[in-house]
């Protein structure tokens, strides 16, 4: 029988249940990848472009899903996995979903200090993924939806390198993108926390997924204990021209997953808002949507 294969999403908990043993003590056969679009080990053209600015990425965590990954489990944002989901033959797992911190951040000298102040500022994120999605919901009580612009500046490292270098004015990023910007003094303007889904495989095995999640489970009662134990395990995902700028003890514990289900309410109040931002180019109706796309 093939392995299960785990996608990380630039978080703690995988780490921590690899080496503790949970997710072998759960009996369960597994390798992790981490060079998917989950995890933060890619590059993109926007890093390589010229000085004079980076280049537009219109392809995000939504195309990854949907053009499908090679593993049995991996993290997107909730409206990702949501779409994704609802239009392919994989699932979003519905009895947990993730919450992760995230912020639109400018640069310390910026004369932008209120969020009403990105009024026509083009905000770097990622095309079609949870910083694209979630500076949108950020950035709905502060302006007008024709105020709000965005620039699709690749993938999350991508966006800290190019505010590095002042290339772009601003720039939404969470996890340990945000820690690693807050470190080096980068000024938030708009909180954009959000929900984090977890997308299943179609060919994974149902028991295999309980196993990993339930070894995940362990995992974050470890982090909610004792936090500074596990925060060398952010290096593992993060490139070493960006890790060798910060200290990463200094971070925070960053997603931290909840054990509730995603809900119906919950999937049908997404589809309803990406459908009202041009968001969501799939037509399923609300009931039969969440019975196809969300493993109960």
């Amino acid at each position: 029988m093939a392995k299960f294969v785990i996608q990380p999403h630039t978080r703690l908990q995988e780490w921590v249940a690899d080496e503790a043993g949970y997710f072998a003590g759960e009996g369960l056969d597994y390798e992790i990848e981490e060079a998917g679009l989950a995890g933060a080990t890619r590059t993109t053209s926007s890093v390589q472009a010229d000085e004079g600015g980076p280049i537009e990425t219109r392809a995000g965590a939504f195309e990854d899903m949907t053009e499908g990954r090679s593993c049995d489990v991996s993290g997107a944002c909730h409206w990702a996995v949501n779409a994704a989901a609802s239009a392919t033959g994989t699932k979003m797992y519905g009895k947990a979903y993730g919450v992760t911190p995230g912020a639109i951040l400018v640069s310390s000298g910026s004369h932008y200090r209120r969020p009403e102040d990105l009024a026509g500022v083009p905000v770097a994120v990622g095309y079609h993924s949870g910083s694209h999605y979630s500076a949108i919901q950020g950035l709905e009580p502060f302006l007008e939806r024709s105020q709000i612009e965005l620039s699709y500046s690749g993938l999350p490292y991508d966006r800290v390198r190019l505010l590095i270098r002042g290339q772009v004015p601003a720039a939404n990023v969470f996890g340990a993108q945000l820690y690693v910007l807050e470190q080096l003094g980068f000024r938030k303007l708009v909180d954009t926390t959000f929900i984090i889904g977890y997308l299943i495989g179609e060919r994974s095995d149902p028991d295999d997924v309980e196993r990993y999640f339930r070894a995940l489970r362990k995992a974050q009662r470890d982090i909610d204990l004792e936090p500074e134990r596990y925060k060398r395990f952010w290096s593992k995902e993060m490139p070493d021209d960006i890790a060798e700028m910060v200290d990463v003890r200094r971070f925070g514990p960053g997603e931290r997953m909840v054990f509730e289900p995603y809900t119906r309410e919950m999937y049908e109040s997404t589809h309803r808002w990406m459908k009202a931002w041009d968001l969501l180019d799939i037509e399923v109706g609300a009931e039969e949507g969440y019975q196809k796309a969300v493993l109960v």
